[in-house]
């Protein structure tokens, strides 16, 4: 027992003997670290709202100013540990080691975040933009150093690893998705009439939207059709509905007409993408 109460006061003696040597460093290193948290917010939030006035691209001064905070914090954690006697050279050396030994390991996260940087720097769409990319279409909800978040229409989430985007052919059609459709009329038909009539049902679901004037005419003559084209712009969240009222519509325009779809069926009928 009085052994063990021998080694228990050693404990505390050399404790003792620690704060009283170190409790200045410990308690300068902790006021340093807590005033650049303090300096790196007050950064950050400077940057952005420098970049506000100047209309910078919400996704560009976030990303700015998240580089910003990082950037101070890491000095002053730097310094912090200067204050404890702590030489840094060290520790810089074993994390470059450390780095290129796993830098094998992470190639496809690291590929990641330099595709998302290039993103993110020439800002090749911003969030809000309708892109169709890698046989996936959607609104971009969020943009980050390692991927790119659409939102589909039906609420999906299509979440796109930033390598499969840098390098790839992508369009980027703002707000708004290309309609393109084709159908076959008989070549006895009114035609002139038949495209005044997709003319006006085009433009009466499109009119509140702000696009470029819909386009319609012949196509195409085949052996046993004339094929009329259309092409409209629709709102990306409201794509498909559009697409549907507008079939739905055309169809119901020349059956009162009394023009008839060739083989009674639609042709063709896709988005631009």
């Amino acid at each position: 027992m009085a052994q063990e109460l021998g080694t228990l006061q050693q404990v505390i003696q050399l404790v003792t003997n620690f704060l009283v040597t170190y409790a200045f460093q410990l308690a300068g290193a902790v006021i340093i670290l807590i005033a650049g948290m303090v300096v790196a917010g007050w950064v950050a939030r400077a940057l952005l709202r420098v970049q506000e006035r100047r209309h910078v691209d919400l996704t560009l001064r976030q990303f700015i100013a998240s580089t910003a905070r990082v950037l101070v914090i890491g000095m002053f954690v730097i310094m912090a540990l200067s204050k404890l006697g702590i030489s840094i050279t060290p520790l810089i050396a074993a994390l470059g080691g450390l780095a290129v030994g796993a830098s094998f390991a992470i190639q496809g996260p690291v590929s990641n975040y330099g595709a998302g940087m290039v993103v993110i720097l020439t800002r090749m769409f911003k969030i809000g933009d309708t892109i169709n990319v890698q046989d996936c279409s959607g609104v971009v909800a969020d943009i980050s150093l390692s991927s790119t978040r659409l939102v589909a229409e039906d609420g999906e989430d299509i979440i796109i690893p930033n390598k499969h985007i840098v390098g790839e052919v992508l369009r980027n059609s703002y707000d708004k998705r290309l309609v393109e459709g084709r159908i076959g009329i008989d070549p006895e038909a009114d035609i002139p009439a038949a495209c005044a009539a997709i003319g006006a049902v085009v433009r009466e679901h499109t009119q509140e939207l702000k696009a470029p004037t819909p386009l319609i005419g012949i196509e195409a003559f085949e052996d046993d059709m004339v094929v009329i084209g259309y092409r409209y712009w629709a709102s990306s969240p409201r794509y498909f509905e559009t697409l549907y009222a507008v079939n739905n519509a055309i169809h119901a325009a020349l059956e009162a007409l009394h023009i008839h779809l060739a083989s009674r069926r639609l042709i063709a009928n896709n988005d631009g993408h």
